[in-house]
């Protein structure tokens, strides 16, 4: 038998031992991560904890629990936000332990009989995510939905919701989906606006770049009027987050192996992305090549280039102020940006800067909403109950405009205020559409539009 095959062929409890059985190890039980966690907040039990999700991956690796009728359900219900890192006084890897998890329960299921939410992944992540042509497609559908009435017609008729109770709720937060004819196109090198700083690679992500063209382009502009030529690689594919978080690490690999090489032929000095997600799995790809010494030779040297789109603003500086922003702005943190990432003040700063802009620390702010990636898909009522949560803090702020840094927190955060009924009076922005609407000049918007 081949090594690949031996590879291919290990159990679930196998690869716990291999790759979380060492990292569980340093958890010592003391209990800093329960308050910090959203999922032992909102359902009150050990198994949903950071530390009792670790002795269930310990105790599966000894073979002394199932994988999957001990394991499975707590690991699946992880939203994987990680605020157990930041807050542990010993620094237990727990987004490596619920990795491995994720990838043994995976191994586990393969052959097994894929209930709906299993049947959503492996539609999303195998047949659409990982392919740019069939994502514009999808885009460019998306967009002739909403513009024939389609979208409206399909809401109002219930029919989705009975599929879905959670895509009939997302879909009715939805944005405007930009024309194809507006996108930037892939491969375009756009010049630097002044004094030019140097190269920067632009990471344009799945959802960012199809869903909310507009923000990337706006952040295109941004980083033009700071000074810097960009350019959108064009062989660059999804980060593959997704990916790793539901179990998918060789697929996970090919990706990231894929975006290397593209951002390295872009002779950029820097990598810059605008999701907070996204730059959490960039940012780690050179953990995905441990064992691969040349492989995590390049993955670092990508990592070391890897910014999000706050931190190059607070540097380079802003553009001058062209108008005043109104109301109170409330700032909810993009987990992975916050804890995996480690930004936690620019875009704080950012907003702080702002002229007319009243900002107000939400409580809270450092807490997961609930989004998780395709979690508020696969786990909606546990979604919504950490949500709900989430919107009683926004209220007590006296917030006018949620920020946000990251796609999922922003349709999220969109759902809290539908569902409320505070449309009338509470807007969700992204970071970079506040810094557009304040900075930019229509009409550089429009000359980055035909580019």
């Amino acid at each position: 038998m081949r090594a690949g095959d031996q590879k291919a062929r290990r159990s679930g409890r196998e690869l716990l031992e291999e790759k979380a059985w060492d990292p569980s190890l340093r958890c010592v039980q003391c209990g800093y991560c329960l308050p910090v966690c959203p999922t032992y907040q909102s359902m009150g039990k050990e198994s949903a904890s950071p530390r009792g999700r670790i002795n269930l991956v310990k105790l599966a690796a000894e073979g002394k629990m199932d994988v999957i009728r001990d394991l499975a359900e707590p690991i699946d219900l992880c939203l994987g936000c990680r605020a157990c890192e930041t807050a542990c006084p010993v620094r237990v890897p727990y987004g490596q332990i619920l990795e491995a998890a994720k990838e043994a329960v995976a191994e586990e299921r393969k052959g097994a009989p894929s209930p709906l939410g299993e049947r959503m992944k492996e539609v999303l992540l195998r047949h659409l995510i990982p392919h740019p042509g069939r994502l514009r497609l999808a885009g460019a559908m998306l967009w002739l939905f909403q513009k024939t009435g389609l979208q409206s017609l399909v809401l109002s008729s219930g029919l989705l919701r009975r599929w879905s109770v959670a895509a009939d709720q997302l879909g009715k937060v939805l944005p405007r989906v930009e024309a194809p004819s507006s996108r930037l196109r892939r491969g375009a090198l756009l010049p630097a606006q002044g004094r030019k700083k140097g190269r920067a690679a632009f990471f344009a992500g799945c959802i960012m770049d199809e869903v909310f063209h507009g923000i990337n382009r706006s952040t295109v502009a941004l980083l033009q009027q700071a000074g810097w030529e960009v350019i959108i690689p064009g062989n660059q594919r999804c980060c593959g987050a997704l990916h790793a978080h539901q179990g998918m690490r060789e697929k996970a690999k090919q990706l990231a192996k894929d975006n290397i090489r593209a951002f390295e032929a872009s002779g950029a000095e820097i990598y810059v992305n605008n999701a907070g997600g996204c730059g959490a799995m960039l940012r780690e790809y050179d953990l995905l090549f441990r064992d691969e010494p040349e492989w995590r030779e390049r993955a670092a040297r990508f990592v070391e280039r890897t910014r999000d789109i706050s931190e190059v603003l607070v540097r380079c500086g802003l553009p001058p102020f062209r108008r005043e922003w109104e109301g109170v702005i409330v700032y909810q943190d993009s987990c992975h940006l916050r804890h995996v990432q480690k930004v936690v003040e620019e875009p704080r700063e950012l907003l702080r800067s702002i002229p007319g802009a009243v900002y107000v620390e939400m409580e809270g702010a450092d807490r997961c909403c609930g989004s998780g990636g395709i979690y508020n898909l696969i786990h909606f009522e546990e979604s919504m109950k950490i949500l709900e949560d989430k919107m009683k803090k926004v209220e007590k702020a006296g917030a006018t405009t949620i920020v946000t840094t990251n796609p999922g927190c922003h349709l999220q955060m969109r759902l809290g205020v539908e569902r409320m009924g505070w449309t009338d009076r509470i807007r969700v922005r992204h970071l970079v559409e506040v810094l557009a609407e304040v900075c930019l000049e229509q009409k550089i918007l429009t000359s980055v539009k035909r580019s």
